[in-house]
């Protein structure tokens, strides 16, 4: 019997390839990279066929790594990063490199529209705010810029659909995944034709929607060639990542929250109902009827990469002597650093802001440098301005009548356990911490599980795979210093917010 599921998770800076059994235990995984291009000011782009190359040999490796046969892979779940606008030619090639979640060379474009199409009447339908980080603006971008490319379009597809597409030859677009697309209607989770018209975008560009457990196709044999995956292997619909690692953390209800660490911060809240803001961002989960409204910001865990890759490589020189790697060190030096980093304060809008902001030339700064500042205040500054951007998301959701209790974090940043709990204390909220760095790739496996029948349901699901590893309360003397530095980090950028749009 086939008793094994393989996740692949496309993020910004790797894709991440898993095989886990069917109690959720982590068999293998596997990593490739890919690059992240800069062309232009405000301009952040990949290609994807770098995805797919990187998927290619991280698979091929992962079944040289363990003892699992590919004909033992009972379904396949992809997952991946958010709003992509990928280019697909009638012949199923790429036309061109794809805007990613970070870019905004859109910004006027939006403007533009929402003269022609008020903003309330596009929120109405989608649920989320008009900016130029989301699928829509992009596309028309293509439209306006590269005329000739948006002629040769035969669909647009997704981070995750893309890799499914690659798979299994065939076109889809996941529910979870349709809030990048503004003529998508949140409450139905259809295309809405009229909305299409007004906004100018072709509904032939559009694929078919899929649950995000549905199987969509199954493994080509080419695609079975280039993977070392096995012919006929199921594949499912799958899901954005976030929403995946909300349901690898074990998030299917109402009110549980999922606290993300990864390249991007934010936080995803399990609601039964639709309930938008324009603050913050609403999708579907990939558990159906569920919704989840979400915080998503440019800072998180690639802050702290950033940090390495500028400031890093004293560190880098002595992991060997230390046995401790450079982002272990980095931990050690911010733990001796005061709460409050003594008056250090940090904006981690390193690639504009999205919610609850949405300013695309929102900078990133620190506040409060003297001499006795040392690399310590630096890194846990900065680790204590993507909790304040977590709590800003978190103060934004209770206003619209959205409450969290607990969060449970996920994410390379999970790891740390000097973050976490810097998280909990600035927001005041308990974290538990399930499988940190896997549970996004779990939650495309959960969604390959219901998919083929290796799980009855998402609670079977959830129950046989999630584990929590340890928990974090926070601590209210430490709270106390961080409500006065919290105030003005919202301050700082209110009052330098005219000069950051020059």
């Amino acid at each position: 019997m086939k008793k094994y599921l393989l996740g692949i998770d496309i993020g910004t800076s790797a894709c991440k390839v898993a095989i886990f059994d069917k109690a959720g235990t982590l068999i293998e995984s596997g990593a490739g990279d890919y690059p992240v291009y800069y062309p232009k000011e405000g301009w952040a782009e990949q290609n994807p066929d770098e995805w797919w190359v990187a998927v290619c040999q991280a698979t091929k490796e992962l079944f040289k790594k363990c003892d699992i046969r590919p004909e033992e892979i009972a379904g396949i779940g992809v997952d991946g990063q958010s709003w992509s606008a990928i280019p697909i030619s009638a012949a199923g090639e790429v036309l061109c490199n794809t805007p990613i979640w970070m870019d905004t060379r859109a910004d006027k474009i939006c403007e533009e529209v929402k003269k022609k199409v008020p903003e309330e009447e596009i929120f109405a339908v989608c649920g989320n705010p008009f900016v130029p980080s989301y699928t829509t603006p992009k596309i028309l971008w293509y439209k306006e810029a590269r005329p000739e490319l948006y002629a040769q379009i035969d669909k647009v597809l997704q981070s995750n659909s893309f890799i499914v597409f690659k798979l299994t030859d065939q076109y889809s677009q996941d529910m979870s995944q349709g809030y990048g697309l503004h003529c998508f209607d949140m409450r139905k989770g259809t295309w809405d034709a009229q909305m299409c018209e007004k906004l100018g975008i072709p509904l032939s560009f559009l694929p078919e929607i899929y649950p995000c457990h549905q199987v969509v196709g199954t493994v080509t044999e080419k695609a079975a060639k280039e993977t070392g995956l096995a012919l006929g292997t199921p594949v499912v619909a799958g899901g954005l990542d976030a929403c995946c690692g909300t349901l690898g953390a074990g998030v299917i209800h109402e009110g549980e929250t999922q606290e993300q660490g990864g390249q991007a911060g934010g936080m995803s809240i399990c609601i039964d109902e639709y309930h938008a803001d324009e603050r913050l961002i609403l999708s579907y989960h990939v558990v159906p009827d569920k919704w989840l409204l979400q915080g998503g910001t440019t800072g998180g865990g690639g802050v702290m990469r950033w940090l390495h890759r500028e400031f890093g490589k004293y560190e880098d020189l002595r992991k060997d002597e230390l046995g401790k790697g450079a982002l272990v060190q980095f931990n050690d030096l911010a733990e001796v650093v005061p709460p409050g980093s003594e008056g250090l304060i940090f904006l981690p809008y390193m690639a504009g802001e999205r919610s609850p902001l949405w300013d695309p030339r929102a900078k990133g700064i620190f506040y409060g440098l003297d001499f006795s500042k040392t690399k310590g205040h630096f890194i846990r500054a900065a680790m204590e301005g993507v909790a304040f951007s977590l709590r800003h998301n978190l103060e934004v959701a209770k206003e619209a009548g959205v409450s969290v209790k607990v969060m449970k974090a996920i994410g390379g940043s999970a790891n740390s356990l000097l973050w976490t709990q810097i998280k909990a204390d600035i927001t005041g909220k308990p974290i538990v911490v399930p499988y940190s760095d896997a549970a996004t790739t779990l939650g495309a496996c959960i969604l390959a599980g219901v998919g083929v029948g290796l799980y009855e349901s998402f609670e079977e699901a959830v129950a046989l795979t999630v584990r929590e590893t340890r928990s974090h309360e926070p601590n209210l003397d430490n709270k106390e210093i961080y409500d006065e530095n919290f105030a003005k980090y919202l301050a700082i950028y209110q009052n330098l917010k005219t000069v950051m749009d020059d």
